[in-house]
């Protein structure tokens, strides 16, 4: 029968023929068979036997494997969201980094004008001082 695993798809779960009960031995008694009959229906219940071990480990080693695949589906799945979140988180820093270099022009500009303007005031006083003394230097004048 095929189950399905939520979200995994479908895989194949056989139950060992030891279980489900064709392969344990038939209930007819053994001496009504004459002797050469006993050793081949003992020949064929080894036989049986052994195909029952046989089948058994292999279901056994298949449940291991569709539990394998499974985990590497969930694993695989993982790997694409992860990729997909750190390209996103890549990007994000990208903006971020823009920001704060435009962020950090913006001081710049801001310490240029600043300078330009304690140039210009300097400028100022300086052209305010030589306009008093000017200014004095006329009214001395004047007054002599």
């Amino acid at each position: 029968p095929k189950q399905t695993i939520k979200g995994h798809g479908e895989f194949s779960l056989r139950l060992p023929r030891l279980l489900t009960g064709s392969c344990l031995p038939s209930p007819e008694p053994c001496f009504a068979l004459p002797k050469v009959g006993l050793s081949e229906r003992r020949r064929r219940e080894a036989i049986s036997a052994a195909t029952c071990l046989t089948e058994a480990l292999v279901d056994h080693l298949n449940v291991g494997v569709a539990q394998a695949y499974v985990n590497q589906r969930k694993l695989d799945h993982e790997v694409k969201t992860l990729q997909v979140q750190a390209s996103q988180f890549s990007k994000q820093t990208s903006q971020w980094i823009s920001m704060v270099e435009g962020f950090n022009q913006a001081l710049k500009e801001i310490g240029d004008v600043e300078n330009w303007a304690r140039s210009i005031e300097m400028d100022m006083r300086t052209i305010a001082t030589a306009l008093e003394y000017v200014h004095k230097g006329q009214l001395q004048s004047a007054s002599s």
